[in-house]
């Protein structure tokens, strides 16, 4: 453009509006041009350090602090724990230079496929996502578990504890967690797994009593009001599955630098440390500040709630069989025994504890038996 100038083919105030700089400006630059040619064009500092570089000395106390403590931790994670925990601020991006220097990080590109975008539900509890995360969370300190996480679908908040498997009883406890701490949501997201829902035909017996089989899980949120919605690929919760993602990279490099290598002192971690401050730093506003959440009905117990219920009938000598169990039915004041015959439900509570209710949803009284009542003989007759 400047040697457009020199030609006499455009002027200051055509060259000024092509480079996008002021007029003032573009009088300088040709002047510098007319003076040194094209070397003029260059700006001054190239080649110089800057003034506001951080002194070498702190560089190689954050790169070898960063050795020593945090080897495989990102560079913003890394920029964090060094400002926390030693004192040494640096931003992110400067880090993530010197790392890649190093030869101490790599830059991670994934190709990525093209999924159209769901916008987030606008109300904090209108829809949860409900998953289960296999990893190696105290990496070859313990053994492997499954992290029960649950993430707003609104805000991206999460509430979450460690289990050793991915079971029915784990969802139910960590169901149990989000509605003490939040309240009961309108609908949870989840996979099409037998933790969660059942996935089968009905029996014959089912078909003809017109019964849909559902999963201990479904049973619990149906009494709750709360919809199961199930996703049919990972892609489709991706809110819960890409905050996985963050729980390996943060929360394993934290489980280090604690120290902690079981479950129990891990979730003592999660629930008094973790969940508040990635919360704090992740959660987002809500477009509409309007909760979802619907509080517990007064008298509704979360325990007989969130259990396992299984039907069985009572026998003519009104003892109820439960998993090798014989349970006696007492006699209890202005209280109808079940008639013979007919069924009651077995209710498993999440601490093992038994308790029997007539379809009617009163409480029976029992009480365990070691052995079956023997039928006593008839007396014989006189003659």
């Amino acid at each position: 453009m400047m040697a457009l100038v020199a030609e006499g083919k455009r002027s200051l105030v055509e060259a000024a509006g092509v480079l996008g700089v002021s007029y003032r400006q573009t009088k300088r630059i040709y002047r510098r041009y007319r003076e040194e040619g094209a070397s003029g064009l260059v700006h001054r500092n190239v080649g110089k350090p800057s003034h506001r570089r951080i002194e070498e000395s702190v560089r190689r106390a954050i790169l070898e602090a960063y050795r020593e403590h945090y080897e495989g931790f990102g560079p913003t994670l890394a920029a964090e724990k060094l400002a926390e925990r030693n004192g040494l601020e640096v931003d992110h991006e400067t880090l993530r230079r010197w790392l890649l220097a190093e030869g101490l990080w790599k830059s991670r590109r994934q190709r990525r496929t093209y999924r159209s975008r769901r916008e987030r539900r606008r109300r904090f509890g209108e829809l949860v996502q409900f998953d289960g995360s296999h990893h190696a969370w105290f990496e070859e300190r313990g053994e492997k578990c499954c992290l029960m996480n649950m993430v707003d679908d609104a805000t991206g908040t999460t509430y979450s504890f460690l289990a050793e498997q991915e079971t029915t009883e784990a969802a139910l406890r960590l169901l149990w967690a989000w509605i003490e701490h939040y309240g009961i949501p309108q609908a949870v997201y989840c996979d099409r797994k037998n933790a969660y829902v059942l996935d089968r035909e009905p029996t014959i017996e089912e078909q003809l009593q017109g019964v849909t089989p559902k999963s201990p899980f479904e049973v619990a949120c149906e009494k709750l009001g709360i919809e199961v919605i199930v996703a049919h690929s990972p892609q489709a919760k991706g809110r819960v599955e890409r905050n996985h993602g963050v729980y390996q990279d943060r929360f394993v490099k934290e489980l280090r630098l604690q120290g902690i290598s079981e479950i129990e002192e891990a979730n003592v971690f999660l629930k008094t440390r973790y969940l508040d401050s990635i919360n704090e730093k992740f959660a987002k506003p809500p477009v509409d500040p309007l909760d979802a959440h619907v509080p517990l009905l007064s008298g509704q117990s979360l325990a007989n709630t969130l259990c396992f219920t299984h039907p069985r009938v009572v026998s003519h000598d009104y003892v109820i069989l439960f998993q090798r169990g014989l349970y006696q039915i007492q006699r209890q004041k202005r209280r109808r025994l079940p008639t013979p015959g007919t069924q009651v439900m077995v209710h498993r509570w999440l601490d093992g504890s038994l308790h029997f209710f007539t379809k009617g949803g009163k409480e029976l009284l029992v009480e365990e038996l070691q052995e079956r009542p023997k039928k006593e003989a008839p007396t014989a007759l006189s003659a």
